[in-house]
């Protein structure tokens, strides 16, 4: 730990300031969780994002967008979160890619991590795929509000961390296909895409911790939790109580002799 900057997270490891500079991180939608994601990162030392989000800053997006202004409307959502990370991390190199990740997805194949703040289970289940196809940590993170009664509304969200050889998705019972056909009805209860500001800074916060969980020895790395629900009405994050039904077994879904690509790994190896 050389930065005086960064001494009251020296506890993280000696090297973590380096580790943090080097590592290289993707953010896929960038207006609500993935705004406070991306500011964390930068406070944290991260030097190296990588930013998609093919969308405008619209009004009703400064309820919940960190780091934007009313000024801020009509702008990419990746050039104003840049901005607000090069406030924070002057130099650092933040790539934008103001397109569906689809359409730039080799840009993610040398990612460190890849933080998922999307809005439906299908979006969620390409990108998990293709996480696992390259062999890459993925951290997905989502809300949502349903009414419960009248002019009652609960919030409900999840992290969830998806490890090459680990559980999926799938597994975990939070992506399936009756959800995705669902998912083109109606989104929530309280509107379309309902989004507060203080339980995506939950969500978004806890990923990043267990983003630096992978990354450094701070903690043991069997305490991992993959996933994580929040009650936003009791203001409670607990181990899903799926997990108990998943120790010991393999994922079946993508199976280890099924992922990875060896011409790319190759390729990084001889790099």
């Amino acid at each position: 730990m050389t930065n005086n900057r960064f001494t009251r997270q020296s506890f993280l490891g000696l090297d973590s300031d380096r580790t943090f500079s080097r590592a290289v991180v993707a953010i896929i939608g960038v207006c609500g969780g993935g705004s406070h994601i991306a500011q964390q990162l930068a406070y944290l030392g991260f030097r190296n994002l990588r930013l998609f989000d093919p969308d405008h800053v619209q009004e009703p997006n400064l309820n919940r967008m960190v780091g934007s202004f009313p000024g801020d409307t009509t702008k990419n959502k990746t050039d104003v979160i840049r901005d607000q990370v090069l406030r924070i991390q002057p130099g650092a190199s933040v790539e934008l890619f103001p397109f569906k990740w689809q359409e730039q997805h080799a840009a993610l194949r040398d990612s460190s991590i890849v933080f998922g703040c999307l809005d439906n289970f299908g979006q969620r289940d390409e990108l998990e795929a293709y996480c696992r196809r390259f062999l890459i940590p993925y951290i997905d993170i989502g809300m949502d509000v349903h009414e419960v009664a009248k002019g009652q509304f609960s919030i409900s969200g999840q992290i969830i961390t998806s490890l090459p050889a680990e559980p999926c998705m799938r597994c975990m019972g939070f992506i399936t296909e009756e959800r995705i056909a669902r998912e083109a009805e109606r989104y929530g209860d309280a509107g379309d895409r309902p989004q507060v500001i203080w339980p995506n800074g939950v969500l978004a916060s806890t990923a990043v911790g267990v983003g630096v969980s992978l990354l450094t020895p701070w903690c043991n790395f069997s305490e991992l939790i993959p996933f994580i629900e929040y009650d936003g009405n009791r203001h409670v994050l607990r181990p899903s109580s799926v997990l108990s039904m998943l120790q010991g077994r393999e994922c079946p879904h993508y199976p280890s002799d099924a992922v990875g690509d060896p011409f790319w790994q190759l390729g990084r190896k001889l790099h």
